[in-house]
């Protein structure tokens, strides 16, 4: 594994690890016996039910992590597959949840875009991952953009973009969904870079005809 795609999913199993960890660390403090040997049977009925949900979380961390590893030492499955019926698809699945919350959204494809050489299902998660991302970021009247033109190493460049939105940082569910995303492009032998000033997330994926890979 190339040094460059070694840290980033170090980089990435570290941010696992510590959602991961967040859960643990309210379960420890909250099950602690000298905390709950001090509650009523009401008190210990609404720690069960708090507890329940962290635990959901915890459950939910590890499923990435193992997602996550697995993407990164099972091989993706290339083929030839061509942009513009990908990114409907895409697209049809968020729609709704955009409309009802106010957001618009755009979809653009470059009638120039080549077929690209991808693991369709991987490139679907990822991009249906980074859409939700964008979507919790953003705010009713704000616009989503999903644009897609033909880069200068003749592959396709996707972005997903809300130049209205500028965060500090990412919650902890979409710091863990953006290293899945991530992890899932990387692994095709493309490109994934974000930033959050204003919200925008880069896919360089590679073009079918002219694509080496392994």
């Amino acid at each position: 594994m190339p040094r460059s795609a070694f840290d980033t999913f170090c980089l990435n199993l570290s941010r696992c690890i510590h959602a991961a960890a967040q859960p643990l660390t309210v379960l420890r403090a909250s099950l602690d016996n000298n905390h709950t040997d001090q509650m009523s049977i009401e008190e210990l009925r609404e720690l069960a039910a708090s507890s329940a949900v962290e635990v959901q979380r915890l459950c939910t961390h590890f499923s990435c992590l193992q997602q996550l590893v697995s993407t990164e030492s099972v091989k993706p499955h290339l083929s030839e597959t061509p942009i513009q019926p990908l990114l409907e698809h895409v697209a049809d699945g968020v729609n709704l949840l955009f409309e009802e919350d106010g957001i618009f959204f755009r979809s653009r494809v470059s009638d120039t875009c080549q077929p690209v050489l991808i693991d369709r299902a991987r490139t679907l998660q990822a991009l249906s991952t980074v859409l939700l991302i964008a979507h919790a970021v953003s705010h009713p009247q704000d616009t989503v953009e999903l644009i897609a033109t033909s880069s200068s190493s003749n592959g396709v460049r996707v972005v997903v973009q809300n130049l209205a939105s500028y965060i500090d940082t990412m919650n902890v569910e979409a710091s863990v969904g953006m290293a899945f995303a991530e992890a899932n492009i990387r692994s095709q032998h493309a490109e994934f870079s974000w930033s959050l000033q204003p919200f925008s997330v880069q896919i360089e994926l590679l073009g079918a005809p002219l694509a080496q890979y392994s």
